[in-house]
């Protein structure tokens, strides 16, 4: 009977040491960061994300020559003027300056969209990319090891090259 006991204390540990070592999570890790700047549609999507800023810069850049252009005509003829065109023109100015600021406001609006619309897509293409690789691998967990992401040391496995494969990336 004693036995009996043993044999059985003994198949019950072997048992619950298989199930928590069946029960171990799989944790792979990827820098995301690198994955997306990889991508070539990040490339094409950057392009044109630099092509709005150009276009928009070049638009503020005139105004804002405008806005100088006048001022030095202003301050140089401000002697000869009455008090009444000097305020006309002062007025002017202010007004000018604050079409300028707002642009510079809708620009940075625009252009933080831009980017969003742009990169939205292919930030839900890498995540797809990296879930499918990981269910195959086996992976419950895939930590980011882009740099100040929180994941300090990273020694496990590394779903970079397979993740590259799966979008085709070389």
């Amino acid at each position: 009977m004693k036995q009996f006991k043993k044999l059985i204390a003994i198949a019950v540990l072997f048992f619950g040491v298989v199930s928590f070592t069946n029960a171990q999570t799989k944790v792979a890790h990827i820098n995301t960061q690198e994955l997306i700047s990889s991508m070539p549609e990040m490339k094409n999507a950057k392009d044109e994300f630099d092509k709005l800023q150009k276009s928009l810069g070049a638009d503020i850049q005139a105004s804002v020559t405008e806005y100088r252009n006048k001022l030095t005509q202003y301050t140089n003829e401000a002697p000869n003027k009455t008090d009444a065109e000097n305020n006309a023109r002062k007025k002017e100015l202010a007004e000018l300056e604050q079409r300028i600021q707002e642009a510079q406001a809708a620009a940075d609006k625009t252009t933080q969209q831009k980017y969003i619309d742009l990169t939205k897509p292919i930030q839900e293409k890498a995540l797809a990319a990296i879930q499918k690789v990981a269910r195959a691998q086996g992976f419950q967990y895939v930590l980011d090891e882009t740099p100040g992401s929180g994941v300090l040391f990273a020694e496990g496995t590394n779903l970079m090259d397979a993740v590259k494969k799966e979008l085709g990336i070389k």
